[in-house]
């Protein structure tokens, strides 16, 4: 049995989770044997995921201590919970797809991903499309170099029409 001064330190220790990682997911890994699971921890820790697996009554103490509100989430804390802490919102969810290709695990109840709350199995398809913010901004900078990459193709193409106009017009007799 657990001291209170151990509970007590396991409890800060996932408020700092909390604290330092945007996103985490909410887990049921129960069925999962010894070599499975240590298979999900190589592949978390592969895609910079923190997975750990903690008491219901702990993580509740900790969201409670926390910054945000994490209310929403209270009713998945139930039964065999393991949490994935990580900074990009969508790999998680990719991970536990390509993972459960051959397992029936990990079961995702929830997950808490850019400041928004997923309830359920059936939200992981909606969180393997979430884009990431590298995402977002990636796209975003490549729609406003495409005008200016137009402009300069069209002045470089049409830059020898141009000149050959300009060319014909004034070798034109008046």
């Amino acid at each position: 049995m657990k001291t209170r001064e151990d509970k007590e330190q396991l409890i800060n220790e996932l408020v700092t989770d909390l604290q330092n990682n945007p996103n985490f997911y909410i887990t049921d890994t129960s069925t999962l044997t010894v070599e499975k699971t240590n298979a999900l921890r190589k592949a978390c820790f592969k895609n910079n995921i923190t997975l750990k697996v903690v008491k219901n009554t702990l993580l509740q103490k900790a969201m409670l201590r926390s910054e945000k509100n994490y209310e929403e989430l209270f009713s998945v804390l139930k039964g065999t919970s393991a949490v994935m802490f990580c900074e990009v919102g969508n790999v998680p969810a990719k991970l536990i797809k390509e993972f459960r290709a051959k397992n029936d695990r990990p079961i995702l109840k929830a997950a808490y991903v850019e400041e928004c709350s997923y309830i359920g199995d059936n939200q992981l398809e909606t969180l393997a499309n979430i884009k990431s913010k590298n995402e977002l901004i990636g796209e975003i900078i490549g729609l406003l170099q495409s005008p200016a990459k137009n402009v300069i193709s069209a002045l470089k193409s049409g830059g020898g029409k141009i000149a050959g106009i300009v060319k014909t017009l004034s070798e034109k007799p008046e």
